[in-house]
């Protein structure tokens, strides 16, 4: 099997936590993060903000990289490297697209017990730790916001 890379977005808005079930193996029928391949000449976080928008037609800021996880599905021949993100809810209401047959937010427990394989809750752990950290609240308005500027989606490419 070669490697595929591919992405995955931890999207936050407030406690809640967005998943979609997947349409496609590996996994089919399963909750998972959104996200997907990387398509040759795209930079990594323009192929997680592409994902989010194809496969849930939500908006997002990135607000870091959370880790990178071996993807190994021997039953469907496959090897995913599955970089992903944590992202904080900027528009948009979930509607399933592209891979995904359903989207939605769910509060942030409820997503641990959705989510099957291990790998992914421990992502969905650290996404939420990394918006604590970084001091994501709301505003007035009641939407979710970030305390500093993003700077993962800009430069990335030039180190």
């Amino acid at each position: 099997m070669i490697p595929t890379p591919a992405v995955g977005v931890v999207c936050l808005k407030g406690d809640e936590v967005l998943l979609i079930r997947r349409g496609t193996p590996p996994r089919q029928g399963e909750w998972s993060l959104p996200g997907g391949r990387i398509e040759p000449g795209e930079r990594l976080a323009d192929a997680a903000l592409r994902e989010l928008r194809e496969e849930t037609g939500v908006e997002a800021e990135l607000i870091g990289l959370i880790d990178v996880v071996d993807g190994l599905f021997p039953e469907a021949g496959r090897h995913y490297v599955l970089i992903d993100y944590a992202a904080i809810w900027t528009g948009g209401e979930p509607l399933a697209g592209d891979d995904a047959v359903e989207a939605a937010f769910v509060p942030f427990e409820e997503a641990l017990q959705r989510v099957d394989w291990s790998e992914t809750r421990r992502i969905i752990r650290q996404g939420r730790d990394m918006a604590a950290a970084r001091g994501a609240g709301r505003g007035a308005d009641g939407l979710v916001i970030a305390s500093e500027p993003d700077s993962v989606a800009r430069g990335l490419g030039d180190r």
